[in-house]
């Protein structure tokens, strides 16, 4: 989905008040994206989640790679499901009931500049356990856009009533369209590999991926901050609402870390 890129800046260091959502041609995440020397580029997706989750990382893993600017490839997990704790240089996807909290799924990006320096991917099986949650296209759709933030993108829709887009990055109450006949949500749609395209057309001094073979990214791994002492699964932990969906929650927030390092955090609400 996209947004209106007047509230959000790389290099705001305190963002004040929640933007509401409006549409645009584009729906990068206001220019946030890996550092990186090379096009494509490899983005490891660290493997936390339990067997019933394979298949849709999987699928969301082969949907991103078929961007011509970078791939993204499931590895062995460096963390706990439950503390889903970050990696530099790499993204790391776990499952887990993580409670009543109210997310569906939660994506964590920092920051370092416009750099993105590492991520994670939550889902929550609290509610994916029954319906209408419980479903093959709910897992897929949000599988595939919470790894899309990660990638620099952001949604190119809001209101989960009105027609689907085509896009995981498109909200719905029907991912795979069956019951309004709509299109298919599951997967990203040629915009947003325009939109990644776009993103990475550049090259940078410094990499901040995490690639195979390498032990280390080779330039900014920073924050570090945090998730030592935080509960990164609470809303009081993420900063500031900086925008809001089309039925009003918020959607995005922001933390800021100082020295021009932040942990931003996307939202899907469970109804």
């Amino acid at each position: 989905m996209s947004y209106t890129k007047t509230g959000l800046v790389a290099g705001l260091v305190v963002l004040v008040g929640v933007f509401a959502y409006t549409a645009d041609a584009a729906h990068r995440w206001s220019g946030y994206h890996w550092g990186r020397t090379a096009n494509p580029f490899t983005l490891e997706l660290g493997d936390n989640v339990s067997a019933a989750w394979d298949g849709y990382l999987a699928t969301a893993a082969s949907d991103w790679s078929v961007s011509n600017v970078l791939d993204t490839v499931v590895r062995a997990g460096k963390t706990k499901p439950r503390v889903c704790k970050a990696t530099n240089g790499r993204v790391e996807v776990c499952n887990e009931r993580y409670g009543a909290t109210g997310w569906l799924g939660i994506a964590q990006i920092w920051v370092g500049g416009t750099h993105i320096t590492k991520g994670t991917v939550k889902v929550n099986d609290t509610y994916f356990a029954s319906a209408p949650y419980n479903t093959a296209a709910w897992k897929t759709s949000v599988m595939c856009q919470e790894i899309g933030h990660t990638l620099g993108l952001d949604h190119q829709d809001e209101d989960f009533g009105n027609v689907n887009l085509g896009s995981c990055m498109d909200y719905t109450n029907d991912p795979d369209g069956t019951v309004s006949g709509q299109a298919d949500n599951r997967h990203p749609n040629g915009h947003d590999y325009e939109e990644l395209a776009a993103i990475y057309a550049h090259l940078d001094a410094v990499n901040t991926v995490l690639g195979t073979g390498t032990s280390t990214p080779s330039g900014t791994n920073k924050p570090q901050g945090v998730g030592r002492d935080t509960d990164l699964d609470h809303p009081s932990a993420w900063g500031e609402a900086v925008r809001q969906d089309a039925q009003g929650k918020n959607a995005l927030y922001v933390r800021d870390l100082g020295n021009d390092e932040k942990v931003f955090t996307f939202v899907i609400w469970a109804e």
